[in-house]
């Protein structure tokens, strides 16, 4: 494998090996020396990547210009690039020696918003999704932050191969956003193709953390998720005569809020977990008693014993309040799951209380943000690679925003905009900065030469 990355290197262009070769010789044994690495990489190359990214968003499972510009970055690191893994996916390969294959991810669809956040570079872009449905399209979760740092990375890593041994896999991810590339990639025999990883570690950029900070939790950084359609069965009628009728949308209405009483009364409540109504549709004018409603939920929860009683609960709820409501047997609400589930991601104890030990010795304790707290259940797919079969892994969270937004916003100011939002923005180099800054750290500590 050796002489054909030799070979593949010597096929670069004369500016990539000059490149490659400044790299290495840029980093100092200390962490002032790879972040200043770093930043001048992101000031020379990456910015303008990441304004390509961000102006060019593309949704799940559509992103084949995303996907082969990643491709083609890989390549000029050096890399062994296979594209149209899951779709969409890539997979990036980097051999180095003896050693343990470790895997970063970076996943790279966009969402169907309107950006409204008034940067310079604000996308402005229209597609059809998988379905042929023309859509606005956004980084408005910041996956350019993601696949422009595992650029960073790979540049990084390729410059510095002799102070590590191993392989370093890296992969494109499409379609985080339906919950669904990482399935995707795994139902395309990713490890069997390429090799299972010994270790696997991704990161997301974070609005809610300081910008230039990072959170890594011993635990679960994201919750399970299970999206669920209920379709009621009425009896349409005027909207004069109700008693001629079974009305879906009172029934709906009625379902709506005994559901809310599974979380507040039958959940512990030291357990986390979420029955959200996202989308309640029914009838089409005001004087028609519609004969159907459509009721589609997000549940979140932290274990299998959770997400088991919320889905059994949900069932039980919809049926006997449509039973009580004097619907037949044959006409009850139909229950059905969408999509792929994707359990809670757990992050391996052990190797978070590593990471954060040589985070702390490179770069000091203060790269922690201590003000962060989680308070949602959001939810990803990662850990469709990591659970089955089992691989020890760490996802953490890099800041998005500047510390003076968080004070402005205390002062009275306006709120940080959340992830999904049309106002969404991050400010792009500290996050990159530092994710790849500590992508590069923990990496080396994995992969490093005699452990």
């Amino acid at each position: 494998m050796k002489s054909r990355i030799s070979s593949s290197l010597r096929l670069l262009p004369l500016f990539a090996l000059l490149n490659l070769a400044s790299i290495s010789n840029s980093y100092a044994q200390n962490p002032t020396g790879l972040q200043q690495a770093v930043k001048s990489d992101y000031q020379s190359y990456l910015a303008p990547l990441f304004d390509y990214f961000h102006r060019n968003p593309e949704l799940s499972f559509v992103e084949t210009k995303t996907a082969a510009r990643l491709a083609q970055e890989l390549r000029a690191a050096g890399f062994e690039v296979t594209e149209g893994v899951g779709k969409t996916g890539i997979v990036a390969i980097l051999k180095n020696g003896p050693g343990p294959l470790v895997m970063m991810r970076a996943d790279m669809d966009g969402l169907p918003v309107i950006e409204k956040s008034g940067l310079a570079n604000a996308s402005t872009v229209m597609q059809k999704d998988k379905d042929g449905n023309l859509m606005p399209v956004m980084h408005a979760c910041g996956h350019d932050v993601h696949i422009t740092s595992l650029i960073g990375t790979a540049r990084r890593m390729s410059g510095l191969r002799q102070q590590w041994s191993g392989t370093l896999m890296l992969i494109g991810q499409p379609a985080e956003e339906v919950v669904a590339g990482a399935r995707a990639m795994m139902a395309d025999h990713l490890w069997t193709r390429f090799g299972q990883p010994d270790y696997a570690i991704t990161f997301h950029v974070n609005a809610a953390v300081e910008a230039g900070k990072i959170d890594a939790v011993e635990g679960s950084p994201w919750s399970g998720v299970d999206t669920v359609d209920i379709l009621i069965h009425g009896q349409g009628a005027h909207g004069a005569s109700p008693h001629r009728g079974k009305d879906p949308i009172v029934l709906g209405a009625q379902i709506v809020i005994a559901l809310q009483t599974i979380i507040s009364r039958e959940r512990a409540p030291r357990d986390p977990a979420v029955i959200t109504v996202g989308s309640f549709h029914s009838g089409t004018k005001s004087n028609i008693i519609s004969d159907q409603a459509k009721l589609q939920l997000t549940v979140r929860s932290e274990s299998a014993q959770t997400r088991e009683m919320l889905l059994a609960a949900i069932s039980r709820v919809a049926l006997n309040t449509a039973r009580a409501a004097g619907i037949p047997e044959n006409q009850l609400p139909e229950i059905s799951m969408i999509g792929d589930p994707a359990p809670p991601t757990l992050n391996n104890i052990a190797l978070t209380q590593r990471l954060k030990k040589v985070w702390t010795e490179k770069i000091g304790s203060a790269i922690f943000d201590t003000h962060y707290q989680r308070m949602d259940m959001g939810a990803e797919d990662f850990a469709q690679f990591t659970t089955t079969p089992y691989i020890p892994s760490v996802y953490y969270s890099v800041g998005g925003t500047p510390k003076a937004a968080f004070d402005a916003e205390k002062a009275g100011g306006n709120p940080v905009p959340s992830h999904h939002s049309p106002l969404f923005k991050i400010s792009a180099e500290p996050a990159i900065v530092t994710g790849v800054e500590t992508a590069v750290i923990a990496l080396l500590d994995l992969l490093k030469k005699n452990p």
